[in-house]
This record gives C-alpha cells, sequence and structure tokens, in this order.
C-alpha cells in the first residue's frame, strides 16, 4: 500500500469520527432542550403535594372532587390493586393527570405544562387510569332498585300517583341521578331508537328491564311500546304552547307532565357533561379510548355521587345549573293543572297488564280527571 492510499484511509476515519462527534453532540443538545421545556419550579410531587393539602377549591377545581372525595377514591385504587404507583408517579398524580384532562377538556400539551411531564407520560398513564376505571362500571353502575317510587314522583303533585310506574328516562339517567346504564361506542350519527333497539335485542348487553308494572320514560324520537313511555307525538306540550286555543287537552296535559318528569330526570345528562368536558369536544383518541371515557366518567360521576360535600360544591361552582334540561324545566312548578292529589289519590289502581298505548291514554285520561276536578 502506497502513502497516498494510507493517507485516505487516515482521512475517512477522521471523516467518521466527526460525524460520530456531532451526532452525539446533537443527541445531547435534543435531551438539553427537553429538559429545559420541563423547568418549572414545582415538580409533579410538589403539585400533587399543594393540591392535596393546599386550599379545597383548588383540588376541587383541577379533579372536579372535594380532598375528601379524592383521597378515599385513590385508596380504593390503590388497596384494590386497580393502580399502582410507579417508580417516578405516584398514584395520586395518575389520578389528577387523567382527572385534569377529562374534568378540563384539556389536550396532552395542556397536561404535559401543568404536571411537568412528557407526553407519551401523560398519554400511558391517561390509558392507564381510562383502563382502571372502566372496569369499574359492573359495581358503579348498576340497575336502580325498581320496587319503590322515588321522592322525586313520590312527593309531586304533578307526578304521583300518575307515573309512579316510572323508573328512569332512556337517553339520561334514573331519577335518583346516578347512571345505572350505559351502552357507549355507537357513532353519533346512530339513531336513538336503533341504538335502543340493540341494547334490548342483545343479551350481552344486559339490558335493565323493569318489572311488570313499570316502565321507563323515552321522548318522542322512540317507539311508545314494551316498557318504554313515550309522548303523544304532534301534540303541543309547552306551557306558552298550552295557553293557545284548541287542540286536545288530555293529551297536552300528559305531555307536559311527561316532559316535566323527564326534563327533571334528563338534568344529570348535563350535569355530567359540565363536570366532564371532553364529553363535549372528544380528542382525537383511538375509537376504543372514545368509547371507554364515556363509561369512564359515568363511574365517577356516580362516584361523586356518593360525596355529599362535592355535590354541595356543585351546586355552588354551578355545575348543577344545566343548560340542556333548563329551556323546558323553568316553568314547570308553574303548571296551572297541578292539584293536591291527597291521601285518597295514593290508591289509584294502574293496570299493569294493558299494552303501552292504552297505559299511555289510561294516564292522560286520570291526569285530565284530577285536573278538572
Amino acid at each position: 500500500m502506497d502513502a497516498g492510499d494510507s493517507n485516505n484511509g487516515d482521512s475517512f476515519e477522521d471523516l467518521s469520527f466527526w460525524w460520530v462527534f456531532f451526532g452525539m453532540f446533537y443527541q445531547l443538545l435534543k435531551k438539553r432542550q427537553r429538559a429545559i421545556r420541563y423547568n418549572s419550579i414545582l415538580t409533579a410531587d410538589d403539585r400533587v403535594t399543594e393540591f392535596l393539602h393546599g386550599h379545597w377549591e383548588r383540588i376541587f377545581n383541577r379533579t372536579r372532587m372535594t380532598r375528601d372525595c379524592f383521597v378515599r377514591f385513590s385508596s380504593i385504587m390503590e388497596q384494590t390493586g386497580r393502580l399502582t404507583a410507579s417508580r417516578a408517579v405516584s398514584v395520586e398524580e395518575q389520578l389528577m393527570i387523567f382527572l385534569f384532562v377529562v374534568g378540563h377538556g384539556a389536550s396532552n400539551r395542556d397536561a404535559q405544562k401543568t404536571w411537568q411531564r412528557s407526553g407519551s407520560t401523560i398519554s400511558k398513564y391517561f390509558g392507564i387510569v381510562l383502563e382502571a376505571i372502566f372496569n369499574m362500571s359492573g359495581e358503579y353502575i348498576r340497575p336502580p332498585d325498581m320496587t319503590n317510587v322515588h321522592h322525586t314522583i313520590r312527593y309531586s303533585n304533578r307526578f304521583f300517583p300518575y307515573f309512579q310506574g316510572c323508573v328512569g328516562a332512556i337517553d339520561g339517567t334514573h331519577v335518583s341521578a346516578c347512571f345505572t346504564y350505559m351502552l357507549s361506542g355507537w357513532e353519533g350519527s346512530a339513531h336513538d331508537a336503533r341504538v335502543l333497539e340493540h341494547a334490548i335485542s342483545e343479551p350481552q348487553n344486559s339490558f335493565p328491564f323493569p318489572p311488570p308494572g313499570k316502565y321507563y320514560l323515552v321522548d318522542s324520537g322512540y317507539a311508545n311500546r314494551g316498557c318504554f313511555l313515550a309522548p303523544y307525538r304532534g301534540t303541543n306540550y309547552h306551557l306558552r304552547d298550552r295557553r293557545r286555543l284548541g287542540g286536545d287537552r288530555k293529551k297536552e296535559q300528559f305531555n307536559y307532565r311527561h316532559a316535566s318528569l323527564r326534563n327533571a330526570i334528563e338534568r344529570t345528562f348535563g350535569i355530567w357533561k359540565r363536570r366532564f368536558p371532553i364529553l363535549r369536544s372528544m380528542h382525537q383518541f383511538p375509537l376504543d379510548k372514545q368509547a371507554m371515557i364515556p363509561v369512564a366518567c359515568a363511574v365517577l360521576h356516580n362516584f361523586i355521587r356518593m360525596d355529599p360535600a362535592s355535590v354541595a360544591q356543585d351546586h355552588v361552582s354551578g355545575d348543577e345549573d344545566d343548560d340542556d334540561a333548563s329551556s323546558e324545566d323553568d316553568s314547570v312548578d308553574a303548571d296551572p293543572d297541578g292539584v293536591d292529589v291527597g291521601e285518597s289519590s295514593s290508591h289509584l289502581n294502574i293496570p299493569q297488564d294493558m299494552d303501552m298505548g292504552a297505559f299511555r291514554d289510561y294516564v292522560a285520561n286520570c291526569i285530565h280527571e284530577g285536573s278538572s276536578g
């Protein structure tokens, strides 16, 4: 090998060295830039401590729970093994990351800034907590006691005894203001009646059918059949509409009471969406996560409803004021047909062997006779 070949080989080795050097330098520079992005004085652990021991409004605004409610929920998740702390992220922080995203409709980038974590860490623990809470649905989303008349109906002279067989409303919730059944995963364009048909026709969906004599209220988009009581179609029910002359008085009175009770029940749906804004504007999650998020939020909603302090704080913060339900419910107490049913009416015997069409006519006649007497 001559001297020229030797010099060329040395030059190639030198060039290779510099390429490796600059590559390593570039990687270090990227790491340095990434580290600078998360340069808050408070670490994630500091923030968790600050929320847990700071002013009560801070943790409520961040997690949609009171401190005691959050601590209790965190303990349940850890003690049952649903969530475990990693070397770097505690169970409390995992929950706060998830609750911050669903309770504020926050993006991954927003969560990165708040918790000083990388996007991959935020995404990882959001998914872990989502799956853990979703798997609790069997414990916290359960059919109600369908044997008793709920106090919303029992102590209202507008609803009792006419709707004493009502156990809930389809498209919303049970009158106890908790979710009792959820079927998630359908596209938003699917008609409500189609979704209901799927829910009741497939055994694996475990739809909670009520006992004989009991039923669900549904809106006019559903058929009036089986255990589903719908309003009369093509009949007014708004108070301002009822002041107009004409129309079938019996049907109007029935529709008005039906809508008033359904709104009282469905207000929970609006509270739920206000508490978890992610439900109003879902991020670009994979489809399986999009189907799990509403169920997880329903579990959280039901758990929060078990904490009187959180419910009371909802009233203070305005989360109980639902724009979606208020339009029809504002004038409920002004019902001109409201009468005191008294003790004698509590013995009204509503037949249980009618088809739903005849049953609806029967209830409409009872309401009309009660308001006329």
